[in-house]
Protein backbone atom coordinates (compact mmCIF):
# COMPACT_ATOMS: atom_id res chain seq x y z
CA UNK A 1 0.00 0.00 0.00
CA UNK A 2 0.98 3.67 -0.86
CA UNK A 3 0.88 6.45 0.97
CA UNK A 4 0.44 9.87 -0.87
CA UNK A 5 1.75 13.21 1.65
CA UNK A 6 -1.57 14.81 1.35
CA UNK A 7 -1.26 18.72 0.78
CA UNK A 8 -0.68 21.07 3.94
CA UNK A 9 -3.52 22.54 4.86
CA UNK A 10 -2.97 26.75 2.70
CA UNK A 11 -3.04 28.28 6.43
CA UNK A 12 0.27 26.57 7.27
CA UNK A 13 2.43 27.76 4.67
CA UNK A 14 1.06 31.85 6.11
CA UNK A 15 3.47 33.72 7.83
CA UNK A 16 0.56 34.53 9.84
CA UNK A 17 0.75 31.81 12.23
CA UNK A 18 -2.14 33.18 14.04
CA UNK A 19 -4.63 33.64 11.39
CA UNK A 20 -4.99 29.72 10.80
CA UNK A 21 -6.73 29.66 14.16
CA UNK A 22 -8.83 31.73 13.15
CA UNK A 23 -10.71 29.54 10.26
CA UNK A 24 -13.55 26.63 11.03
CA UNK A 25 -11.51 23.54 11.20
CA UNK A 26 -11.75 21.32 8.14
CA UNK A 27 -13.25 17.60 7.63
CA UNK A 28 -10.67 14.89 7.67
CA UNK A 29 -11.33 14.54 3.57
CA UNK A 30 -11.25 17.71 3.26
CA UNK A 31 -14.70 17.86 0.77
CA UNK A 32 -16.78 19.74 3.59
CA UNK A 33 -17.56 23.73 3.05
CA UNK A 34 -14.86 25.59 5.11
CA UNK A 35 -16.20 28.41 7.10
CA UNK A 36 -14.54 31.72 7.92
CA UNK A 37 -14.48 34.13 10.87
CA UNK A 38 -15.25 37.37 10.22
CA UNK A 39 -11.74 38.21 11.82
CA UNK A 40 -10.17 35.66 9.05
CA UNK A 41 -12.20 37.55 6.39
CA UNK A 42 -11.06 41.34 7.32
CA UNK A 43 -6.62 39.61 8.17
CA UNK A 44 -6.96 38.33 4.30
CA UNK A 45 -8.40 41.09 2.98
CA UNK A 46 -5.90 43.42 4.57
CA UNK A 47 -3.04 41.16 3.31
CA UNK A 48 -4.51 41.11 0.00
CA UNK A 49 -5.04 44.86 0.10
CA UNK A 50 -1.17 45.60 0.51
CA UNK A 51 -0.04 43.54 -2.12
CA UNK A 52 2.18 45.69 -4.50
CA UNK A 53 4.64 42.97 -6.28
CA UNK A 54 3.11 41.41 -9.78
CA UNK A 55 2.38 37.67 -8.57
CA UNK A 56 1.66 38.00 -4.74
CA UNK A 57 -2.13 38.54 -4.79
CA UNK A 58 -1.99 35.05 -6.67
CA UNK A 59 -0.19 33.64 -4.09
CA UNK A 60 -1.77 35.06 -1.41
CA UNK A 61 -5.07 33.51 -2.98
CA UNK A 62 -2.80 29.61 -3.64
CA UNK A 63 -1.42 29.64 0.00
CA UNK A 64 -4.57 30.54 1.60
CA UNK A 65 -6.88 28.16 -0.97
CA UNK A 66 -9.22 31.01 -1.91
CA UNK A 67 -10.53 32.59 -5.13
CA UNK A 68 -10.37 35.97 -6.19
CA UNK A 69 -14.51 35.99 -6.11
CA UNK A 70 -14.73 35.13 -2.58
CA UNK A 71 -12.14 38.18 -2.04
CA UNK A 72 -14.67 40.14 -4.01
CA UNK A 73 -18.10 39.06 -2.11
CA UNK A 74 -15.94 39.51 1.08
CA UNK A 75 -15.19 43.61 -0.03
CA UNK A 76 -18.96 43.44 -0.79
CA UNK A 77 -19.82 42.45 2.67
CA UNK A 78 -17.31 44.48 4.32
CA UNK A 79 -18.79 47.60 1.98
CA UNK A 80 -22.51 46.94 3.43
CA UNK A 81 -21.05 46.10 6.85
CA UNK A 82 -22.14 42.56 6.91
CA UNK A 83 -18.72 41.31 7.39
CA UNK A 84 -19.66 41.34 11.32
CA UNK A 85 -21.94 38.47 10.83
CA UNK A 86 -22.00 35.40 12.20
CA UNK A 87 -20.00 32.87 10.15
CA UNK A 88 -22.19 31.31 7.32
CA UNK A 89 -24.50 32.15 4.69
CA UNK A 90 -25.82 35.81 5.69
CA UNK A 91 -28.16 38.00 4.05
CA UNK A 92 -26.08 39.25 1.20
CA UNK A 93 -23.62 36.88 0.92
CA UNK A 94 -23.43 34.09 -1.86
CA UNK A 95 -26.32 32.16 -2.05
CA UNK A 96 -28.61 34.66 -0.41
CA UNK A 97 -30.61 37.20 -1.80
CA UNK A 98 -28.76 40.27 -3.48
CA UNK A 99 -29.78 43.98 -1.73
CA UNK A 100 -31.88 44.44 -4.83
CA UNK A 101 -34.14 41.42 -4.84
CA UNK A 102 -35.11 42.18 -0.81
CA UNK A 103 -36.26 45.82 -2.03
CA UNK A 104 -37.91 44.99 -4.46
CA UNK A 105 -39.78 42.30 -2.02
CA UNK A 106 -40.03 44.99 0.44
CA UNK A 107 -41.69 47.04 -2.21
CA UNK A 108 -43.95 44.61 -2.84
CA UNK A 109 -44.78 43.35 0.44
CA UNK A 110 -45.69 46.99 0.88
CA UNK A 111 -48.14 47.15 -1.83
CA UNK A 112 -50.03 44.11 -0.94
CA UNK A 113 -50.55 44.80 2.29
CA UNK A 114 -52.17 48.14 0.57
CA UNK A 115 -54.17 46.30 -1.22
CA UNK A 116 -55.21 43.70 1.73
CA UNK A 117 -56.29 46.98 3.57
CA UNK A 118 -58.54 48.33 0.56
CA UNK A 119 -60.08 44.86 0.51
CA UNK A 120 -60.67 44.52 4.08
CA UNK A 121 -62.31 48.10 3.73
CA UNK A 122 -64.39 46.97 0.82
CA UNK A 123 -65.73 43.81 2.68
CA UNK A 124 -66.80 45.44 5.76
CA UNK A 125 -68.59 47.65 3.58
CA UNK A 126 -69.88 44.78 1.77
CA UNK A 127 -71.08 43.12 4.91
CA UNK A 128 -72.83 46.76 6.57
CA UNK A 129 -74.70 47.32 3.14
CA UNK A 130 -75.79 43.06 3.02
CA UNK A 131 -77.37 44.24 6.41
CA UNK A 132 -78.99 47.48 5.70
CA UNK A 133 -80.03 45.80 2.65
CA UNK A 134 -81.88 43.01 5.18
CA UNK A 135 -83.37 45.69 7.17
CA UNK A 136 -85.26 47.22 4.57
CA UNK A 137 -86.32 43.98 3.02
CA UNK A 138 -87.79 43.45 6.94
CA UNK A 139 -89.70 46.47 7.02
CA UNK A 140 -90.88 46.28 3.85
CA UNK A 141 -92.54 42.94 4.35
CA UNK A 142 -93.47 44.34 7.84
CA UNK A 143 -95.21 47.63 6.01
CA UNK A 144 -97.18 45.01 3.39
Amino acid sequence: MTTTASAPDPGQASSHGSRQDLRAPRAADGRSRRLFSPDYKLAVLAEYDRCSEPGQKGALLRREGLYSSVITDWRRQHREGSLTATPGRSEGGRGGPSLTEVARLRAENEALRRKLAKAEAIIEVQGKVHALLEEISKSADSDG
